[in-house]
């Protein structure tokens, strides 16, 4: 049964059984008048609201204001420069943590969720964990937990680790196919029969 036009989904429940990619929630959302800013989740959220309570205005969005007035993105970096709750991963950071650590820093999300964990903590102990975390892929059975809302990847790495004899090429065509079927929870999940969809 392919997924149906959004315009022929009447319920939240029935609209949150398909895969839409964040492009898609985007123009929903443009087109219902709604925000259409935030992440995939969020604008799904505000969308099934929509659905399930027609002429009802959405609830507040509800932003976390940083305490800090820190600019990250124009201060001088130091070792001792504290983490604060306003913490940006942009150039500026990057650069410092390059010239800290050297050209093989990259900023995964592991260590982006301690930094961000961690206001009050110094640069140098950021830098000290970054090796902290990497030193865990020395482990040949070491592999990085994966977001919950990155389906996508969790799909691949249980797909190939059930079907040795297949490859990425094979995992992307079964999420392909996959991804246009309905599910009971709105998310997709790697299963052993997947190999037999076509």
């Amino acid at each position: 049964m392919p997924r149906p036009d959004f315009s022929e989904i009447a319920s939240g429940k029935e609209f949150n059984r398909w895969y839409w990619l964040k492009e898609e929630l985007v123009e929903i959302c443009k087109q219902a008048q709604i925000p259409y800013t935030g992440r995939k989740f969020e604008l799904r959220d505000r969308i099934i609201f929509m659905l399930d309570h027609p002429g009802q205005p959405l609830p507040p969005i509800k932003k976390k204001r940083a305490s800090s007035n820190f600019n990250w993105s124009k201060a001088k970096l130091n070792l001792d420069t504290k983490i604060t709750d306003s913490i940006s991963f942009g150039p500026n950071f990057r650069n410092f943590m390059k010239s800290e650590i050297g050209p093989k820093f990259s900023c995964h999300g592991d260590f982006m969720d301690w930094v961000k964990s961690s206001p009050g903590k110094t640069l140098e102990e950021a830098i000290l964990m970054w090796h902290e975390l990497e030193d865990r892929k020395k482990n040949p059975n070491f592999k990085r937990t994966i977001a919950r809302n990155n389906m996508l990847a969790q799909y691949v790495r249980d797909f190939l680790k059930d079907n040795t004899d297949k490859t990425l090429k094979d995992a992307l065509y079964f999420w392909k196919l996959k991804k246009q079927r309905p599910t009971e929870t709105g998310y997709i999940i790697y299963e052993k029969t997947d190999a037999e969809l076509s």
